[in-house]
């Protein structure tokens, strides 16, 4: 019995992170902040989540990668 508990804990926890990632660009080393340095992943995630959820009003109505910018990422070619 506890071993089906564990087994179905670890599918509930990988299911949380697939979606965690799901709604994340697919990588984030192509963007640079303002500065000039990379983003860390919990800066990059803290205004991808910004962009999503329409916290910032310039962010209404745009993509995401305009929304990025106007909140001071760039993206590097």
């Amino acid at each position: 019995m506890r071993l089906i508990a564990l087994c179905i804990l670890f599918t509930v926890a990988a299911c949380a992170e697939a979606d965690a990632n799901a709604n994340q660009p697919a990588d984030m080393q192509g963007w640079k902040m303002a500065s000039g340095k990379s983003p860390t992943k919990a800066e990059f995630a803290a205004v991808v989540a910004a962009c999503q959820d329409r916290a910032v009003p310039a962010a209404q109505e745009k993509p995401l990668d305009a929304c990025l910018g106007d909140l001071g990422l760039k993206r590097v070619e």
